[in-house]
């Protein structure tokens, strides 16, 4: 698909407002090492940040190591992570991570983005969440707010994940990946909102081709 016109001085400009506007940006997920960001990452699917965030300090409590993970019951796993949603195949996902890291990678969370895709439950924005905040490699996660944001800011026109990734690095320094990522999630949820995004407030409006376009559902047929 081709690139939106104008994309590249829209990108300059982008990366430097939002690093005036949010210099300092950090993992919304609490964690203390690789592993612990791992299980939050796993869990965070279809589910809060802040619900995470209640949910894994009795759950690093009580498997404090990938190898303690690796050899829980599903159904004490489940309780503990039973309201993150969606449970039974997390709670399934996250012991498997553990056992394959144990088995395959010594115990240690790996670093590499083609091994961490391949464990249960950690896809490949899983992945660059690890390598960009547990490791400082160059990681670029794609979340639902990274999504919209950058197709209204028409640095994209793609809507595959994947694809938006590819499209973003390569007109992002490789060395500002994980915090534009970051710095696009906290813009979203601060201002740029999926159904009212509050553009009077946003220091992009005037470079931004969505701005101030209210988008109304079609009245359905009867």
């Amino acid at each position: 698909m081709p690139r939106p016109r104008g994309y590249k001085q829209r990108t300059d400009i982008v990366l430097d407002r939002l690093n005036q506007l949010y210099p300092v940006v950090q993992c919304a997920l609490d964690h203390k090492n690789p592993y612990e960001l791992l299980v939050a990452t796993i869990l965070s699917a279809q589910c809060t940040d802040v619900r995470v965030n209640i949910v894994t300090p009795a759950f690093f409590k009580k498997y404090s190591t990938v190898d303690k993970l690796a050899v829980a019951q599903q159904a004490d796993v489940e309780k503990l992570i039973q309201s993150t949603g969606f449970f039974r195949n997390k709670a399934k996902n996250l012991i498997g991570m553990a056992q394959a890291v144990v088995a395959r990678f010594d115990g240690d969370i790996p670093s590499a983005r083609e091994d961490l895709v391949t464990l249960p439950g950690a896809g490949r924005k899983t992945a660059n969440v690890i390598r960009a905040e547990a490791f400082g490699l160059p990681g670029l996660p794609v979340d639902t707010h990274v999504t919209r944001l950058s197709r209204r800011l028409k640095l994209t026109n793609e809507t595959d994940a994947v694809k938006i990734e590819f499209d973003l690095m390569a007109i992002i320094p490789e060395d500002q990946w994980g915090d534009f990522s970051l710095r696009l999630i906290e813009h979203g949820r601060r201002i740029c909102d999926a159904k009212k995004p509050r553009c009077d407030e946003c220091v992009l409006n005037d470079i931004c081709p969505s701005a101030f376009v209210v988008l109304t559902a079609k009245p359905s047929s009867l």
